[in-house]
């Protein structure tokens, strides 16, 4: 959501390269955001030759007849482009000539800042016998890196030599390197910042960007394969995705940061409902896309498809998602007289079937509705106040006992969506929550954080774990908290006195068997602003200094674009024995790792 994908993850600067999904009649969205230089004509027209048949539409400049000086179009990116004067930037576009020409001259790809400095160029030649659509691939290197983020991408003829021409163009592309220097890849910086956390999953395509609609619905085959024959798709948050962010795209990521992949199928959540007899061509496509990532190339024409490039091997998949929040819709269905229950039939019991070593989650509220099959797992999101998570850190202690649960249990979590950024006193309200899901790993499989990435620029739901504009990240105090908890991970849970679930401090206790010697580390949270102090009478012997990682700050203390360092964790050291006592700080989260001797 919030331009997370095209314009954040996805590392393609420019905005609307491809002209995908808008309507010609509406120009000035149409054109958004290029904008002319010097004189030129612009227009998006739909093309009498597509460059595709998934790309319909292509850009004409006109150069005028009395041009001089350099004349062509620009793109700002999406809200800014970074120019770093030590990357190589790949560019393409496609080109034509609507009319064949005798022109044959220069074309200046450069960046640029906004008063129209040089910050890096390069030419390739352009030719008026070319009708037939012609890609171009070249390279700008940057002499200058400016410190502000305001620069553009610029592609211009010479006026003069040009002038009367009009020239087609198609899918622009300009990538700066990528994560792991992946082809079409992931933005180096958000990438980092997200792999420090060491995730051990992903769902995809996540930000409940399946779609609301049949037309608009998330299709794995148009997100795979050729750029230029991706048609792209108006996403859940308003704006068109490129898919150049696609199913192949998202497995190479899990694969780079060595995560899981939990999988979403498009189920088709909301009315009007597809009634069950037509159900059947939606759970071929959701066979096919399971079949794209762990299927055998010599049996599966999808899976042959992944083979051909360049990933012969299955992906690993091991749970997949059958709609999103779908229980948010059960109301709506309800109110229309709806019966939404045999979407989870038909698909679970089909692909259940067809992929007997793969788990399906449903997205349900837990037994409300009562589905059939009983789900073997759940994807639960839990939207709610910073006071309502340390008030439930409880919640699935004795889970299986209230429900009769026979199932494990994925969460989405977040706070207060009021708050523009998370604060100390909503990240340990989460922290509290999050001891009781460390507590309940039994049943709890796997947690994060939602919404996870937004851009400050476009920003449609606070808040969120990281936020970015074109040239930064800026981890929350809440990303500090996913962070210890998942780089801070035990193999085993230690059972200990339990907090107060109505009380303030809130700790769990957990074993790293995987080390020698021997690690207990100790998590505890505080979820108010007076110190708490808090005695540990452990069974073994460990060594007298154990280390600490602690955030702590003030209530309301936020990392912001203008202050992104307000709290971070500090490591230090404590003293500690057999029996030891912790003075907590006011809203922290600290983790404690203590060596068995």
């Amino acid at each position: 959501m919030d331009q997370s994908g095209d314009g954040g993850l996805y590392a393609e600067l420019l905005q609307n390269r491809a002209f995908q999904m808008v309507d010609v009649t509406d120009q000035a969205t149409a054109q958004s955001p290029w904008f002319a230089v010097n004189g030129a004509e612009i227009t998006v027209i739909a093309e009498t030759v597509p460059v595709s048949s998934a790309l319909p539409n292509a850009l004409s400049v006109t150069i005028p007849s009395n041009a001089s000086g350099s004349a062509g179009v620009a793109n700002p990116g999406y809200f800014g482009i970074k120019v770093n004067s030590s990357d190589t930037y790949a560019a393409s576009f496609f080109y034509r000539f609507p009319t064949a020409s005798s022109f044959t001259g220069s074309a200046t790809l450069s960046l640029q800042d906004s008063t129209g400095q040089i910050l890096g160029a390069t030419n390739v030649t352009l030719s008026g016998s070319q009708t037939s659509w012609v890609q171009i691939n070249t390279t700008i290197q940057p002499t200058i890196t400016p410190d502000a983020l305001t620069n553009n991408f610029v592609l211009t003829v010479d006026g003069a030599e040009a002038a009367g021409e009009t020239i087609n163009f198609a899918m622009f592309s300009l990538f700066p390197p990528t994560f792991k220097n992946r082809p079409n890849g992931m933005r180096i910086d958000i990438a980092e910042t997200l792999g420090s956390m060491a995730p051990s999953f992903f769902r995809l395509p996540g930000g409940n960007n399946l779609g609301q609609t049949v037309a608009s619905r998330w299709q794995w085959n148009n997100t795979v394969g050729p750029l230029v024959d991706r048609p792209g798709r108006l996403g859940d948050w308003g704006y068109i995705n490129t898919d150049g962010l696609g199913l192949f795209e998202y497995l190479t990521w899990c694969e780079d940061l060595n995560m899981q992949a939990i999988m979403a199928i498009w189920s088709g959540k909301l009315p009007p409902s597809i009634a069950e007899d037509d159900l059947g061509p939606y759970i071929q496509q959701a066979i096919d896309q399971i079949n794209f990532v762990i299927g055998d190339p010599a049996d599966s024409e999808p899976a042959a498809l992944r083979a051909s490039l360049g990933h012969p091997d299955p992906f690993p998949l091991a749970h997949v998602e059958v709609g999103n929040e779908v229980y948010i819709f059960a109301f709506i269905c309800i109110f229309f007289s709806l019966d939404t229950l045999y979407r989870w039939n038909q698909f679970s019991t089909t692909l259940q079937a067809t992929f007997p070593n793969l788990s399906f989650l449903a997205t349900s509220d837990t037994f409300n509705p009562v589905l059939t099959p009983n789900p073997a797992e759940w994807d639960i999101h839990v939207y709610q106040t910073p006071s309502w998570f340390a008030e439930n850190s409880f919640i699935y202690d004795g889970f299986e006992v209230t429900i009769s649960l026979n199932a494990s249990d994925i969460f989405g979590t977040t706070s207060d969506g009021r708050l523009t950024f998370p604060t100390m006193q909503s990240s340990t309200g989460e922290a509290a929550f999050m001891t009781g899901l460390e507590r309940n790993s039994d049943i709890v499989f796997a947690a994060s954080y939602a919404p996870l990435l937004n851009h400050v620029v476009d920003s449609q739901w606070t808040p969120n774990l990281v936020s970015f504009d074109s040239g930064n990240v800026y981890p929350s105090t809440s990303f500090y908290v996913q962070q210890l908890f998942s780089v801070n991970r035990g193999d085993e849970y230690l059972p200990s006195t339990l907090p107060n679930p109505d009380g303030t401090m809130f700790w769990s206790v957990v074993q790293k068997t995987s080390v020698t010697p021997n690690e207990i580390i100790i998590k505890v949270v505080n979820t108010i602003g007076t110190p708490s102090n808090i005695t540990f009478e452990l069974p073994f012997s460990v060594d007298t200094t154990a280390t600490s990682q602690v955030l702590t700050g003030a209530e309301t203390d936020s990392n912001t674009p203008t202050a992104p360092d307000t709290v971070l964790p500090q490591a230090g050291t404590v003293d500690v024995g057999e029996t030891f006592s912790y003075d907590a700080p006011g809203f922290s989260v600290s983790v404690l790792t203590l060596t068995v001797t």
